[in-house]
């Protein structure tokens, strides 16, 4: 909103300074400042709030040291994630573009289903919380929300090789020839490869000519697949205090980068990347998100004061997701996201383990002491501190990795 002031103000008034508010960099760095401002001052007036109504954690005894001192902390805390993400973007972002517009729903639609299954646990007494199918149910319709407008949308395009076509970017007469260049794609990035574009069609070539008119029907099945396996990550990497939101927090910071090169004109023709037009314009929704994060974990770190609740952790994972396929780097996520991958994997390969060993030898044996991974080191009697500093060093290693396939291929 206040973009559209400034602008309003720019152009008919020429306003001193309005003119700063056209600059993604500058409305970014603004972003950051108010999301953190406003997760660090408001977030305790939240926390009260929630004490307040006795939305405790219900902590399951495991045997883990320190555990049952956490029994009462306040949860949801994702709210404060939520609201401190949105009100920067709602100011300061384009709301009229399209990727914005889909992050907006990706926040509120996860943050629902999360709210939903926190609620349930809390003021239902139901430990389980929202049944499972139902989370799944909402994490594909989702998907299915987000792989078919990426897909449909006029505004979803990416523009192709600008060097080849021996156009220079600084020519104003060029501009016509530059869009329209743009066009309708799936295509997505292969990571430490040169020439490194895959086009999800070509996997339906096999069937002959007019094969990309179906590309949705693989498309929109792998979008699915990516937010519901990132969203539920994060979901299960959120079990001991500030390891979700500092390892998420990294995680965006690798994705911020991705986005603006890939929505900057110069930066992608320099490094021979994929342009992607109006995409830069989420680099405001991940200041905001990243200020959330980093002001979140003023509460949430050891000893924390307040749980982010699945209502913030499937909204971080399902934002990271969407993110990471609007920016067609969704490949990257196994890199991004490996801690969120090494915490799925633990959990699929303990569950694996023990019922084969199960049916084999009549005695199920397991590969961790517990899962998922973090409990594993809890188990082995590393203090929650050390476990979460360790993962969060992982992760910017992971992230400096995945920044570095720009020129590394």
């Amino acid at each position: 909103m206040l973009y559209y002031l400034f602008e309003y103000l720019d152009k008919y008034f020429d306003f001193p300074g309005a003119g700063v508010f056209q600059y993604i960099t500058f409305r970014s760095a603004l972003a950051i400042i108010m999301s953190l401002l406003i997760s660090t001052i408001f977030g305790k007036r939240v926390i009260s709030y929630l004490s307040r109504l006795q939305v405790g954690e219900t902590v399951r005894e495991l045997g883990l040291e320190g555990q049952t001192q956490k029994a009462g902390t306040p949860t949801m805390g994702g709210l404060i994630i939520i609201f401190s993400t949105l009100l920067p973007v709602l100011l300061l972002a384009k709301l009229n573009n399209i990727y914005i517009i889909l992050l907006i729903i990706t926040t509120l639609w996860m943050g629902a289903i999360g709210f939903l299954d926190d609620y349930i646990k809390i003021f239902k007494k139901d430990k389980a919380g929202l049944k499972g199918i139902f989370k799944v149910i909402g994490q594909v319709g989702l998907g299915i929300i987000v792989g078919a407008t990426l897909y449909f949308h006029q505004d979803v395009t990416i523009r192709e090789d600008i060097s080849k076509n021996k156009i220079e970017i600084n020519s104003a007469q060029n501009v016509a020839n530059l869009l329209s260049l743009d066009k309708k794609s799936t295509a997505t990035t292969i990571p430490f490869f040169k020439d490194n574009e895959f086009d999800y069609a070509e996997l339906l070539a096999w069937t002959g000519d007019g094969y990309e008119n179906y590309a949705w029907l693989i498309f929109i099945p792998i979008v699915i697949f990516i937010i519901v396996a990132v969203s539920n990550g994060a979901n299960l990497t959120d079990g001991i205090d500030g390891l979700a939101a500092g390892t998420s927090a990294i995680a965006v910071i690798a994705l911020g980068v991705f986005t603006f090169v890939s929505g900057n004109i110069i930066f992608s023709n320099y490094l021979n990347i994929m342009f992607i037009p109006n995409s830069g314009e989420m680099t405001v929704f991940i200041a905001a998100f990243v200020g959330a994060l980093v002001g979140f974990l003023w509460y949430n770190s050891y000893p924390a004061a307040v749980f982010m609740g699945d209502t913030g952790s499937l909204t971080i994972g399902g934002i990271i997701a969407v993110l990471a396929i609007a920016v067609r780097k969704e490949m990257l996520i196994p890199v991004i996201c490996g801690i969120f991958l090494a915490e799925n994997l633990s959990v699929v390969l303990q569950v694996f383990y023990f019922k084969y060993t199960k049916k084999r030898f009549g005695e199920g044996r397991r590969i961790f002491l517990m899962s998922p991974l973090h409990h594993h080191y809890q188990k082995k009697g590393y203090h929650e501190s050390k476990i979460v500093t360790r993962f969060w060093i992982v992760g910017i290693l992971l992230a400096i990795v995945s920044i570095v396939t720009l020129k590394l291929r």
